[in-house]
């Protein structure tokens, strides 16, 4: 017979079991976040310790901002902690000279950076004095009411005397203001070092501090300058916000006073007003209208569950139209913001700047031959500087398949790559240099291999997945997130026109006329199609073209002559400036020496080799730039070049 105490449930805690998919959040972790998005400070209450436990600045965070009240003026501050190493050597440079570009002052001239005490800082030195350094830091601080500071250089300096009494250490650091957006702010950076280069020690900020203390010192600063704001600017600062396309700070208080998306505006505490309710009830008439909330009744009203997400898309939409409304000055465009189209786009550079300034990653905006302006987001660590506004480039998705990995995929067999059968292959295909061209391809397994992509089963030998084309364009898409971009010419279109070298203009008459490609009849498509014209009508001026009623007869090799032309040009005007004698390099021709410059050229970009008792100029690429001063060696094929480096014949780019 069964006892009682069998039908008797029992309850037996124990852990949560392990579920396959994403790992659930753990339920502290949940609880911070929640307190995080409430607008909740993890160290400001009396008495409490901070929540950071290392790094200068703890004990500073809990106490900063205590007597500042709702009327506060508002900074907002971005950071980030910059590993130098990882960044690269050439990171520092590039986010200096970008903060101090052109354009970003008051008057539209280039920006100055300062520092603590002159106004003509020395970017050089700084970068000097921190080549050792593990890290940097970064900050953008942007006033809400900036425009009233005036004195963002002396609002700046202040901050930087209040962290150095927080952090109680001198601090090393430059900055620019920048005047050219419709929030003025300022570019901090900080090196991450502290004391001299020989005693010093890495300079650690408590989280704490970078998350709040730093804002709240700079709100303390703006408050003092110009006094709390007023109740008349607080309504009107959130009048403004009614309307606005973007994630706002009554978004904000709409998502903390919902519950299960469901916002009860009979609930809205009576310290906020009834005209903070008012407010709050237009603003979710706004979002109903954009389809983000829907009324229940009068006081009830329904969230949309992806609305902070779509609002901030939305707030990234409307900043890049406005970007390129100003980059198009009044010339009409079909507008392409979603730089994710599968299609390669060809056109000029209209403009170019920081999508993220914080984390220097570059746009550009192309006004295609298409018709059409594109918004295209580039890899974060683009050099800029090598992309002039005017030129003629071209941007391919980073997805894109390359030819490379066609060409392993056709010389593979059971899944396996060998490199004597694919030298094999082509040799009797008629290649001029089977064993270079091979090595560019066991240079693109060894990266997919580092990957896990492919693995290596000998020397020479790979073992290649039948999905390799898929799963090589996620390897590029991870490594390169957004469009790659090639400079066809860095010569704006209207001086093409009459160069004396193979332009692109020329490229455009000769490959794709044979494709049947032609540039559209509106926008820059019909400036193009007018200065292809024109330039035919040059070449035939110099015997290079001949005109036959609408079609045009262009000569024989015609890129070679010209290219041929202008070097032989550009070869002597060096050659009475170097005091050595030009010496052209054959097509198939194995050259070395010394790379000296980069000559810049219709035809393109060429690096001049100095073989010691003559140079010669050769098709540059940008991996031989941090070669200058050093012996290399180079296979010239017409427009293009295998570079070698160093005495071993084994390793070319």
């Amino acid at each position: 017979m069964a006892s009682a105490d069998e039908d008797r449930f029992r309850v037996r805690p124990s852990p949560p079991k392990t579920r396959s998919g994403a790992k659930s959040k753990g339920f502290v972790t949940q609880v911070l976040k929640a307190v995080s998005k409430s607008g909740a400070k993890a160290s400001s209450s009396r008495g409490a310790r901070p929540a950071s436990t290392f790094g200068r600045g703890r004990v500073a965070a809990g106490m900063a901002g205590r007597g500042l009240g709702a009327n506060a003026r508002r900074v907002v501050i971005k950071s980030r902690f910059v590993v130098l190493q990882r960044a690269g050597a050439k990171a520092v440079v590039a986010h200096l000279r970008y903060i101090e570009r052109e354009g970003v002052t008051r008057d539209g001239q280039k920006g100055q950076a300062y520092s603590a005490d002159t106004d003509a800082a020395d970017l050089k030195g700084f970068e000097d004095r921190g080549q050792g350094d593990r890290h940097q830091f970064r900050f953008i601080v942007s006033p809400e009411d900036a425009v009233e500071l005036e004195d963002l250089r002396g609002f700046t300096r202040q901050l930087m005397r209040r962290m150095e009494i927080d952090l109680e250490t001198p601090l090393d650091w430059v900055a620019v203001d920048h005047w050219d957006t419709d929030n003025p702010h300022t570019h901090i950076v900080l090196r991450g070092w502290v004391g001299s280069q020989r005693h010093g020690h890495d300079l650690v900020i408590a989280p704490d501090y970078m998350a709040h203390g730093m804002r709240l010192r700079a709100s303390e600063i703006a408050t003092e300058w110009l006094g709390p704001r007023t109740e008349a600017e607080m309504r009107r600062s959130l009048q403004r916000e009614v309307g606005l396309q973007r994630f706002t700070s009554l978004d904000q208080q709409l998502l903390r006073q919902a519950a299960m998306d469901i916002v009860d505006l009979t609930e809205i505490p009576c310290t906020e007003g009834t005209q903070r309710q008012t407010l709050l009830r237009a603003r979710l008439q706004r979002l109903e209208a954009l389809a983000l909330a829907q009324r229940i009744d009068a006081n009830h009203w329904q969230l949309s569950p992806g609305m902070e997400q779509t609002l901030a898309a939305m707030g990234e939409r409307g900043d890049i139209l406005r970007i390129m409304h100003r980059a198009m000055k009044g010339e009409q465009r079909e507008l392409v913001t979603d730089s994710r189209a599968n299609s390669p786009v060809i056109g000029r550079i209209a403009a170019k700047g920081l999508d993220d300034e914080l984390h220097d990653r570059p746009y550009l905006v192309v006004d295609g031959i298409d018709g059409r302006a594109h918004y295209l987001k580039l890899p974060a660590g683009t050099d800029l500087a090598g992309l002039p506004v005017g030129a003629i480039v071209e941007a391919k998705p980073s997805t894109q398949v390359r030819t490379v990995d066609r060409n392993i995929v056709a010389a593979t067999r059971d899944g396996i790559y060998a490199t004597i059968s694919h030298e094999a292959q082509l040799k009797q295909a008629g290649d001029r240099n089977p064993l270079v061209t091979a090595k560019v391809h066991v240079r693109r397994l060894e990266a997919l291999r580092r990957s896990g992509v492919v693995e290596r089963v000998a020397d020479g030998v790979w073992a290649v997945p039948p999905d390799l084309l898929q799963k090589a364009r996620q390897h590029d898409a991870q490594k390169a997130a957004g469009h790659v971009v090639e400079l066809r010419s860095h010569m704006p279109l209207e001086q093409q026109i009459k160069a004396m070298g193979a332009t692109w203009l020329d490229c455009s008459l000769v490959i794709d006329a044979a494709k049947g490609q032609q540039p559209v009849a509106q926008g820059f498509g019909a400036h193009v199609r007018e200065a292809v014209a024109q330039r035919a009508d040059f070449l035939a001026g110099h015997g290079l073209a001949q005109r036959r009623g609408q079609r045009v007869i262009l000569a024989r090799n015609l890129l070679a002559t010209l290219r041929n032309r202008e070097l032989a040009v550009a070869g002597k005007a060096l050659q009475h400036q170097t005091g050595q004698p030009y010496r052209p390099a054959q097509d198939g021709e194995h050259v070395g020496g010394i790379y000296r410059r980069n000559v810049e050229l219709a035809s393109g970009r060429y690096a001049l080799l100095d073989e010691g008792t003559s140079f010669s100029l050769v098709p540059w690429r940008p991996v031989i730039e941090h070669r200058l001063g050093q012996q290399v060696s180079v296979i010239v094929r017409g427009r293009s070049a295998t570079w070698q480096f160093g005495r071993s014949q084994g390793v070319a780019i």
